[in-house]
């Protein structure tokens, strides 16, 4: 919690280069970046979000002939493919959800039904998702896409990271397969270190094996900063 306050701390200090690049959430009274401001004067935040990435960002714009979305798009642009994943994957325990305070998209992989125990191949029964998964990475090119792999802490730390590597690589794979551009796709591992829930019970670890994919949208100023060597 520490760390997303800090980035987002850090995101509407950069803000002051676009006044509505940070809202209030009515909800809760935090803070939180407004998408429609990434397009909009707002693209050192995705700037930020670009440096995050695994293995940067500038060379993969470049390699993957990227355009970029322009202007005040970004907002609309990712809230058009949030919804098609979501139609797309429901009813298959995926779940699809912005994330960065809405300035890239999550798209969670349950274990249960990406991988059988201690396997690393994807269930055939799986694929048509992530078919259309991939579709959706296709149709929508102007981002680029880190997978995350990680696991529960049952087993031995050095087989859980490559694990979580494999399974990564594995997502990874599948989608370039499927027509996604090799130069937008990095994947990692994390095994054990990042949990979103208690290991202690069976459901916490349920949750902890999983597959993550973030899809980071890529701006014309980020292209042109990618082209100028920035």
């Amino acid at each position: 919690m520490k760390k997303r306050r800090i980035f987002v701390s850090s995101l509407c200090a950069v803000s002051l280069l676009s006044l509505s690049a940070c809202v209030t959430d009515p909800n809760t009274g935090q803070q939180k970046v407004s998408r429609t401001a990434l397009g909009a004067g707002g693209g050192a935040l995705v700037g930020l979000l670009l440096g995050g990435l695994i293995g940067g960002g500038t060379g993969r714009i470049i390699g993957a002939g990227i355009g970029g979305i322009a202007g005040g798009a970004v907002g609309y642009t990712m809230d058009k493919q949030i919804k098609q994943l979501r139609e797309q994957t429901a009813g298959s325990g995926v779940d699809v959800s912005p994330t960065d305070n809405g300035a890239a998209i999550l798209v969670n992989l349950p274990n249960g039904v990406t991988f059988d125990t201690d396997s690393t191949l994807i269930k055939p029964a799986f694929r048509d998702t992530l078919d259309r998964v991939a579709q959706s990475m296709v149709q929508y090119p102007d981002s680029l896409i880190d997978v995350y792999g990680h696991t529960d802490s049952t087993g031995s730390d050095a087989y859980n990271q490559t694990l979580s590597e494999n399974r990564a690589r594995a997502v990874a794979d599948y989608l370039v397969s499927r027509g996604v551009s090799a130069q937008r796709v990095r994947s990692q591992g994390y095994g054990e270190t990042q949990p979103v829930a208690s290991n202690a019970t069976d459901e916490g670890r349920a949750a902890n094996r999983r597959v993550e994919i973030k899809i980071v949208p890529v701006t014309q100023d980020d292209v042109a900063r990618a082209r100028a060597g920035n």
